[in-house]
């Protein structure tokens, strides 16, 4: 029986779709050995990112390492704020001020100690036999993982505007899909299907045997 992977795009603060898209995931893998990997930006814009980070905490410790959860560049936004002052404007500026209010606090340095934690050692890429998992994507040029962990994080063009190949196939989320619909192309796929901006949160069903997606689930927000 095939191992399946499933991929989960921009979350965004929207509990209500998460929940519901791990049931589906649950109820499509019937029974079958599979991972999870989630794709970074748990939080900000969307109505309940406290309710977010609980789901995807309760997973990790229940998870037995069934699950991978990876940075995106929003979590990063947190720490930045939490660590350093002057990230404070930029992450309330980029939504903060709904991931502050779905905790009941406007201070950053009274977000949830143990919240700050599992953050802060997030990885930022993951790797199975057939694909790459990040965010954001890639710099062009050089096969394999990109070791700019900034680029992981943030990168739009020339990731997006060049089809290069880095020797697996890249699965990422960052760049919102406004349409609704996973960004396919031949050597990466899109997965934020813009939850938070009314469309879809979806999950890619990728298998052993390639390295696209065999199959999407969706749900709307």
């Amino acid at each position: 029986m095939t191992d399946l992977t499933y991929a989960i795009g921009d979350i965004h603060g929207c509990a209500d779709a998460l929940v519901r898209l791990l049931a589906e995931i649950e109820r499509h893998g019937d029974g079958r050995p599979r991972r999870l990997v989630f794709l970074g930006d748990y939080v900000d814009r969307g109505p309940d990112s406290a309710g977010v980070l609980e789901i995807l905490r309760d997973l990790d410790r229940a998870g037995n390492g069934s699950a991978t959860f990876l940075m995106g560049n929003h979590e990063r936004m947190v720490l930045d704020a939490y660590e350093k002052p002057f990230g404070v404007t930029a992450w309330l500026e980029n939504g903060g001020e709904s991931t502050l209010a779905s905790f009941g606090i406007q201070d950053p340095e009274n977000l949830p100690r143990g919240v700050l934690n599992w953050m802060s050692v997030l990885a930022t890429v993951h790797e199975d036999a057939r694909r790459y998992y990040v965010h954001a994507g890639f710099h062009p040029g050089r096969t394999g993982i990109d070791p700019d962990v900034e680029a992981r994080l943030w990168i739009r063009k020339p990731f997006l505007t060049e089809d290069f190949d880095f020797g697996k196939h890249v699965v990422h989320g960052h760049t919102p899909q406004k349409d609704g619909r996973p960004d396919v192309r031949p050597f990466r796929t899109n997965l934020d299907t813009a939850c938070v901006f009314g469309r879809v949160l979806t999950a890619g069903v990728f298998t052993d045997e390639a390295g696209p997606a065999v199959d999407f689930l969706q749900v709307a927000k």
